[in-house]
Order: structure tokens, then C-alpha cells, then sequence
């Protein structure tokens, strides 16, 4: 187990330099044509002005170069300063993770507590009524936007009934836990909708697939009952493709994150990424990016610890 997260956090870190150098390639093909000194500076600047600019922020050099001094710089924990504000893009991502934390924490188990148990009904009642109406309603969820979803669930909990808050987000020590969870179950709602029918439908196809293998029939043979086939034989040989699309999840979840966020008006790391790019602001753009692949590479991380846990036979 050990040599493998080993192996697994080795081919991370270059991995990270590649998707920090792309999104450089990236935003510079994005800013060709325009000179970020000059936005910085404002209209009526002088050319003085904005030569002090460019050269305080290092703009003057070449990508190569400041894709260098970037990652020296990240590897100390310094991201650099927003090209607008002057924060330490290192700090507002901190004061907004934990925001988008909150968010992704609630969804993630949204995910698991909607998609696990239908797709185990759905399972165990094959080609039956139950079998229909989950597949059915799992492939319309993920035909629908996070967005979308979103806006549907502000009209109907949030303005028709008012049982709901519509927007912003709220912290433990501010309102208690109980305003904390008020305040995301919905925006968490619409993030989970698409994973967890994702979810429910593998889980549903890998049941049914181990249901049909040789060693379930043994167990059966030898008398063993319907609830401990399934849970003590099923469900862990299936667990491998469960956990692998539970873990790819994440990834969708903080993509989603982006647009539920604006939805909900809350001020998370999507929203933080969003304001970067519409300002092509360099650093934080930056930033976000590489703390988000980051955080993804941490899930799969403990996807493959899991299938150590799960098949023995990986753990060599």
C-alpha cells in the first residue's frame, strides 16, 4: 500500500507543472492582443505609468521565464499577488475554499446518500417498474445543467414557498449549524443532481453485473440469504467502480461549482475563478486552477487507497 500512494503522489507533481505550464499557454494566447498594464493602469494613464506597471509586475518578460519564477515562488507557497487587487492570490483563495468546501462536502454526500441506495434498488429489482423509473429519471437529471436545476430549485423552495434561503452563504460560527446547512442544501442539491445519477446507474450496472458471476451463484447455493449476498459478497466486488466514479465526481463538482455558485450569489472559489478570468488576472487565474487540480489529485489519491482496502491484490 505504501509503494503505491508513493507512486501515485511521485506522478502528481509533474502532472501539476504540466497543468500550471497549459493554463500559461493558455491565458497568454488570451491576453495576445491586449496589454494587461494598460486595463491595470485605467483609461487616461500615461505611458510612464504603465511601463512602471508592466515592469512591477514582471510582465515585460517572457512566458518561459515567469512560468519559472512562478513555480520557484509555488513551491514556497506563493502564488503571487492579483494583478488588480493586490491581495496574496495564496490568501483569497484561503479565505474562499472553505467556502467551496462546504459546498462540495454537502454534495458529495448528496451524492452518495441519492445514488448509492437507488442504484442498489434499482439493482436488486431488475427490468421491474422501479428498474425503469430510476434509469429513466437518471438519464434526465444528467441531460439538465447544474444551473438549470439550480434556478428551478430557488423558484420552487426559495421564492414560491419560501422554505429555503434563495442566496448567500453563511458560516458555522455566524448562524450555527443550522443556518450553515439552510443556506447550501440547495446550491449542494443542484451540484449532487447530475452526480448522483451518474452514481445510481453505475452502481446499478456493476450490481447487476456481479449478481450474474459465478461466486454469487456458489453463495446462493449454499443457502445464504438475499440481504447477505448482496452486501457482504455484491457490494464489495462492485465497490471498485462505485468508488472510481465517485471519485471522478469531485472533478464535476468543482467544475459545476463555478455557475451554482453565481446562481446562489456565493463567493466561493468558482466565483473567485470566474472574477480572475472575466479580469484576465494572471495569478489568480492561476492559482485557482492548479489548487483546484490539486484537490481533484488528493480524491483520486484516496480512490486508490480504496481499491487497496477493497481488492487485496493491488496492495502488491
Amino acid at each position: 500500500m505504501l509503494k503505491l500512494v508513493t507512486s501515485r503522489i511521485l506522478a502528481s507533481v509533474p502532472l501539476l507543472l504540466l497543468v500550471a505550464f497549459l493554463s500559461f499557454v493558455l491565458l497568454e494566447l488570451a491576453n495576445r492582443g491586449t496589454d494587461p498594464a494598460a486595463r491595470i493602469a485605467g483609461d487616461g494613464a500615461s505611458p510612464e505609468q504603465i511601463e512602471s506597471i508592466r515592469q512591477n509586475l514582471n510582465l515585460d518578460s517572457p512566458m518561459i521565464v515567469r512560468y519559472a519564477e512562478w513555480v520557484g515562488h509555488a513551491v514556497t507557497g506563493d502564488l503571487g499577488k492579483s494583478l488588480y487587487s493586490g491581495q496574496a492570490v495564496t490568501d483569497a483563495i484561503m479565505e474562499r475554499i472553505w467556502i467551496t468546501g462546504s459546498l462540495a462536502l454537502w454534495a458529495i454526500i448528496l451524492t452518495i446518500v441519492i445514488g448509492i441506495p437507488l442504484g442498489v434498488w434499482a439493482a436488486v429489482r431488475q427490468g421491474s417498474l422501479v428498474d425503469r423509473a430510476v434509469t429513466t429519471v437518471a438519464a434526465l437529471l444528467m441531460s439538465v445543467p447544474p444551473f438549470v436545476l439550480g434556478l428551478l430549485l430557488v423558484i420552487t423552495f426559495a421564492i414560491t414557498r419560501a422554505w429555503l434561503p434563495a442566496t448567500g452563504y453563511v458560516t458555522i460560527a455566524e448562524g450555527g449549524i443550522v443556518e450553515w446547512s439552510r443556506h447550501l442544501i440547495l446550491p449542494a442539491l443542484a451540484l449532487a443532481a447530475v452526480s448522483a445519477a451518474e452514481l445510481a446507474r453505475q452502481t446499478r450496472g456493476s450490481i447487476v453485473d456481479a449478481l450474474n458471476k459465478d461466486y454469487v451463484r456458489t453463495a446462493r447455493a449454499k443457502g445464504l440469504s438475499g440481504r447477505s449476498v448482496l452486501w457482504k459478497h455484491t457490494m464489495k466486488n462492485a465497490a471498485v467502480s462505485i468508488v472510481t466514479v465517485l471519485g471522478m465526481q469531485m472533478g464535476r463538482i468543482l467544475g459545476g461549482a463555478v455557475t451554482v455558485e453565481f446562481v446562489f450569489a456565493i463567493s466561493g472559489l468558482g466565483m473567485l475563478g470566474y472574477t480572475a478570468v472575466v479580469q484576465r488576472d494572471l495569478p489568480m487565474v492561476q492559482g485557482v486552477v492548479i489548487m483546484s487540480a490539486l484537490v481533484v489529485l488528493i480524491c483520486n489519491l484516496l480512490v486508490d487507497m480504496s481499491y487497496g482496502y477493497l481488492n487485496p491484490k493491488i496492495r502488491k
